[in-house]
């Protein structure tokens, strides 16, 4: 018997990085899985071998999270795949770095496309299965940057408060429903997102600032997901937890 016997999950943002393990993880526990992502090559892959793993547990779909319509088709098609969708793991982001003064409008746009609407357009998109067949669980990726200010992460970190808004809210709305909303906040993770921005040397300076003084790996980010998508997270719902290596343990003075 797997932890996630009898569960059917979207994971956005799927086909690599954390959110390939994610559904490694939700596969290995029992749950049939949808690989949501842009990414058609590397989600092919996966979907591939999660297959010769466990037959009929998986498979991808080209999906975009910034577009209501991809949505609306993604979901209708899991639920008529393998069943109402139970389990929504909103992973999918990207990761920009820039001043104040000289970031652009418009990749200030796109992130909050892609990070926030992506979330939001995600839980609505579940919400009506979800409370039509006896609930669900969301899990929402934020940041500690969703915790806390970094330098250079203002439009970053603007997304990211704003996920551990909306999941708050929802989880309000949508608990009487039998749907519990939570967030994550991974502190550095060592995954193709983060590892383009600096290589070694910035892995190394994050695992210097932590008191487990090393950066994480998506393989430490996955069990706190299978938890939450579980039943055995059946009382929790709106929480906000921080998976980072004690990053957010400590205070600075003056930055």
């Amino acid at each position: 018997m797997g932890r996630l016997d009898g569960k059917v999950a979207i994971v956005t943002g799927g086909a690599q990085g954390q959110g390939a393990e994610i559904c490694r993880a939700f596969v290995g526990e029992g749950a049939k899985v949808v690989i949501a992502d842009v990414a058609d090559e590397l989600g092919e892959l996966l979907a591939k071998d999660l297959e010769q793993k466990a037959p009929g547990a998986a498979y991808f779909r080209h999906h975009d999270v910034s577009d209501e319509s991809s949505w609306i088709a993604l979901v209708a098609d899991v639920n008529e795949r393998f069943g109402p969708v139970n389990v929504l793991a909103n992973n999918a982001g990207i990761l920009r770095f820039a001043e104040v003064e000289r970031m652009e409008q418009a990749e200030f746009e796109l992130l909050f496309r892609v990070n926030a609407m992506g979330c939001f357009l995600g839980m609505k998109s579940v919400a009506r299965t979800m409370r039509k067949n006896g609930g669900g669980s969301i899990i929402n990726a934020s940041s500690i940057e969703g915790l806390a200010g970094m330098p250079m992460c203002t439009a970053y970190a603007g997304t990211k408060f704003a996920i551990r808004g909306m999941t708050k809210a929802a989880a309000l709305e949508l608990g009487p429903k039998g749907i519990r909303v939570n967030s994550i906040h991974p502190g550095m993770i060592d995954t193709p997102m983060t590892r383009p921005h600096g290589g070694d040397a910035a892995m190394e300076f994050g695992a210097s600032k932590v008191a487990l003084k090393r950066v994480g790996t998506p393989a430490d980010i996955a069990p706190l997901y299978v938890y939450l998508a579980s039943d055995e997270s059946s009382f929790v719902t709106g929480a906000e937890i921080a998976i980072d290596g004690g990053a957010t343990a400590t205070h600075a003075f003056g930055g």
